[in-house]
C-alpha cells in the first residue's frame, strides 16, 4: 500500500505526487483519467510532475474522477497552495442539527433491530436501543465514551466471546477496516487496526452450534449469543451521498438485520 500524505506531497514538488499517488491507487492511466476529466495525458503528466499547477477547479475534478475521500481532496487543495473546499464542522455544532435528528429518528425507526452510527475511526456517535441491549453486560471500562465498535466487538472482554463464528467475523472486519486505511491513509485508523488485530482470540472462538434445521445465508452472519439464544445478524452499512463536510462524509450507518426467523421473531420481543 501507497501511503502518501500532503506534507508528504509539499516537500516532493506539491500536489503532484499526491495525485499520481491516487492515481496509482485506483489503477487509472493518465490517459483514462483525461478522458474523465476532459483533459489530455499530456497535462495531467505535467500536473504530476509539477511541470503544470493545476486550477482548483481541476484539482476537484481530478478528486471527483479518483473517487477520493473529501478528507483528502482538501488535503490535495492544500499542496496545490488552495484553501480547503470542504468544512469540517463538529457533529455538536448547531449547523448539523439537522444532521444529528435525522440519524436519531433513522437508527430509531430500525428497532428493535440494531442500528448504529460511526465515525471514520468506528467511533460510536450514535446508536439505537437495539444496540445497548447487544453490549448488556459488557464491562464499564469498555462502555466509557467514545465508544468504539471495533474495539466493543473484538475485546476478549467485549463481544468476542459472545460471537459463535468469531474467527470468520473477526477476519470480516479487519479485511473492512484495511480496505479503509487504503482508502483514507489514516495513522490513527492503522493503530486502531493494529491494537485490535492483536487482541487474543477466546478459546469460545468458532464453538459454534449447529441449528436444528440448515440455514442459507445470503451473507455472512454474526452469530452471537444473547441471554442464551444464539442470534443471527447481517450486516448493512449505508452513508450519505454527495457529502459537502468532512464530518459528514465520514459517517456510517449500520443497521444489523434478522437471517433468519428465529431471531426476527424474537427481536420482536427483547424491547418489550
Amino acid at each position: 500500500m501507497t501511503t502518501v500524505t500532503s506534507g508528504t506531497a509539499s516537500r516532493t514538488g506539491g500536489v503532484g505526487p499526491l495525485l499520481r499517488a491516487w492515481r496509482e491507487q485506483r489503477r487509472v492511466s493518465q490517459l483514462e483519467l483525461a478522458l474523465r476529466a476532459d483533459s489530455s495525458a499530456r497535462h495531467i503528466s505535467f500536473v504530476e510532475t509539477g511541470r503544470s499547477r493545476p486550477s482548483e477547479e481541476m484539482v476537484l475534478r481530478l478528486a471527483e474522477h479518483l473517487d477520493v475521500p473529501v478528507r483528502e481532496r482538501n488535503a490535495l487543495l492544500l499542496a496545490a497552495g488552495y484553501a480547503p473546499h470542504y468544512p469540517e464542522t463538529p457533529l455538536d455544532d448547531p449547523a448539523l442539527e439537522v444532521v444529528r435528528t435525522g440519524i436519531e429518528r433513522l437508527i430509531g425507526g430500525f428497532e428493535p433491530y440494531p442500528a448504529l452510527v460511526v465515525d471514520a475511526m468506528y467511533d460510536v456517535v450514535a446508536a439505537n436501543r437495539g444496540v445497548m441491549a447487544l453490549f448488556d453486560g459488557v464491562p464499564d471500562s469498555l462502555l466509557t465514551p467514545p465508544l468504539n465498535a471495533v474495539r466493543l466487538t473484538l475485546h476478549p472482554r467485549g463481544l468476542a466471546p459472545r460471537i459463535r463464528n468469531l474467527r470468520e467475523w473477526r477476519g470480516h472486519l479487519l479485511e473492512q477496516m484495511r480496505r479503509h486505511i487504503a482508502l483514507h491513509r489514516s495513522e490513527r485508523l492503522r493503530a486502531l487496526y493494529d491494537e485490535v488485530a492483536a487482541f487474543p482470540v477466546p478459546d469460545t472462538a468458532g464453538r459454534q452450534e449447529e441449528p436444528a434445521e440448515p440455514v442459507a445465508y445470503f451473507a455472512l452472519p454474526m452469530l452471537i449469543e444473547h441471554r442464551g439464544r444464539t442470534l443471527s445478524f447481517v450486516s448493512s452499512i449505508s452513508t450519505f451521498n454527495t457529502p459537502m463536510d468532512v464530518t459528514v462524509a465520514e459517517l456510517a450507518v449500520e443497521t444489523l438485520l434478522p437471517a433468519d426467523p428465529a431471531t426476527a421473531e424474537y427481536l420482536q420481543t427483547w424491547l418489550s
